[in-house]
């Protein structure tokens, strides 16, 4: 089967032609497959996207280059009959738009070699914007824009764009922008007086038809300078979508377009002040917190103070007494010394009442460490600290640096039990679990571990 003639190649503005069928298949998909001796679709390839159109009023949704086998055309609908004779019919607005990327990306890649001596290693024609990546060394955003003002320049000065097809020897002594890719003969564009290379993509007749490039953004990525930018009809879009979310912005200040970022900028450094602010009041409240459980906690026969406590929860109230009302042999500790447990009692429960409304809600991790370092800048202090928001359990572990206990062991038990993950190390740890019921077993567990 001969190769199928490729119109595109001589003129990218043809988008309606006559051809012959030569092959039809079906494909996985249910689509059919149709090869032409001639067509003016061009296939996916080199960073730029498949044409799309009709054959005889069927849809091509995708064109595919199968080398020596010509050029498939992937039809929903209806196929062509062998030998048939097909009018088709390329979408030109897609055209457009593929041809004013790959000429704009031959302009952008070109400046940054003349300015920079920086080469293009890939190019990639995505949804809505395009890719290069570039070889530069040092990238600001100024040196980037350098080069698409120079390639801006470029398309305004309207130059001609033409095709050349030169034999390997011939492209040999040309002064080529890049090295083919491919032997024998080469198809080769040419931007006058400003860039030479060889490519089979669909390019415009002249620069100007490129309108206009734009950066939206760039970034390092495996050791290159990845620039992403619009040319063309997209470029006109991206501004539309970018001038419309400016004004959406400014209309929340109440000001206009290009005073809103003078206006976010400010917002955004009243908003950090004000969370330094919630910072400094959370740690306050936290030490508040730890001197109420402190109060309420009862030293075990070794002296140490072990303050289990959940927030969040109907029983939220201080556990401490009742943790450490019993010592390591399950005697009642209250016989021993029930002066000290009444006054702690009373004092627990008057500080609970004042902090009613904060053991309303679930208490976040950032909280419940608060409160743990809080708790264990009391010598001998061990914190066991838990909250329970709706479906979720958070847990806290600390001990002060001359207590005794594995936090970390005890943290992977409970988060065992909770069906949750934690861990840390032996002095703190953190974790939690989706079997909130569960939540007070794994804290009683935890101080019977410490026993």
């Amino acid at each position: 089967m001969p190769a199928t003639e490729r119109l595109y190649y001589q003129d990218s503005h043809l988008i309606e032609f006559e051809a012959r069928v030569v092959d039809v298949t079906e494909r996985v998909s249910g689509w059919t497959a149709v090869v032409l001796d001639r067509t003016a679709f061009y296939p996916t390839g080199g960073g730029q996207p498949s044409d799309t159109g009709t054959l005889n009023g069927a849809r091509v949704v995708e064109c595919i280059d199968d080398g020596d086998n010509g050029v498939l055309h992937v039809v929903q609908g209806a196929a062509p009959a062998l030998d048939a004779i097909v009018a088709g019919r390329v979408d030109w607005s897609r055209r457009l738009d593929h041809m004013q990327q790959h000429t704009g990306q031959h302009i952008l890649s070109q400046a940054f070699v003349k300015l920079f001596d920086a080469p293009t290693k890939s190019f990639r024609v995505l949804d809505q914007s395009c890719e290069i990546d570039v070889e530069l060394a040092n990238p600001t955003t100024d040196i980037i824009e350098r080069a698409v003002e120079f390639a801006n320049n470029v398309i305004w000065e309207d130059r001609v764009v033409t095709i050349h097809n030169v034999s390997a020897a011939e492209a040999a002594a040309m002064p080529l922008r890049k090295e083919p890719a491919r032997e024998g003969e080469l198809r080769l564009i040419e931007i006058e007086d400003f860039d030479l290379t060889p490519c089979g993509g669909t390019h415009a007749v002249r620069t100007g038809e490129v309108g206009m490039i734009a950066m939206r953004s760039w970034e390092r990525a495996k050791g290159l300078t990845r620039i992403e930018f619009v040319a063309g009809v997209r470029a006109l879009a991206d501004y539309r979508r970018a001038n419309r979310t400016a004004r959406e912005v400014a209309a929340l200040f109440s000001t206009g377009r290009d005073d809103s970022p003078q206006n976010a900028a400010q917002l955004i450094e009243e908003n950090k002040e004000l969370h330094r602010r919630v910072r400094a009041l959370e740690e306050v409240e936290a030490r508040v917190e730890a001197e109420r459980l402190l109060t309420a906690a009862v030293a075990r026969d070794d002296g140490t103070r072990v303050v289990s406590h959940v927030f969040g929860g109907a029983e939220s109230s201080s556990r401490a007494a009742d943790s450490s009302a019993r010592d390591a042999s399950g005697r009642d500790a209250s016989a021993r010394d029930a002066s000290v447990r009444d006054a702690s009692v009373r004092d627990a429960s008057a500080c609970h009442a004042a902090a009613r409304t904060a053991e309303s809600s679930a208490r976040n991790a950032e909280f419940l460490k608060n409160v743990a370092h809080a708790l264990i800048a009391t010598p001998n202090t061990v914190a066991l600290l838990a909250s329970r928001d709706k479906d979720t359990a958070r847990l806290v572990f600390a001990r002060s640096a001359d207590a005794s206990g594995d936090m970390n062991a005890l943290m992977r038990e409970a988060c065992a039990l909770l069906d949750g993950r934690g861990g840390g190390k032996p002095d703190m740890a953190q974790g939690g679990g989706k079997d909130v019921e569960k939540l007070d077993e794994a804290l009683n567990r935890a101080i019977q571990s410490l026993s």
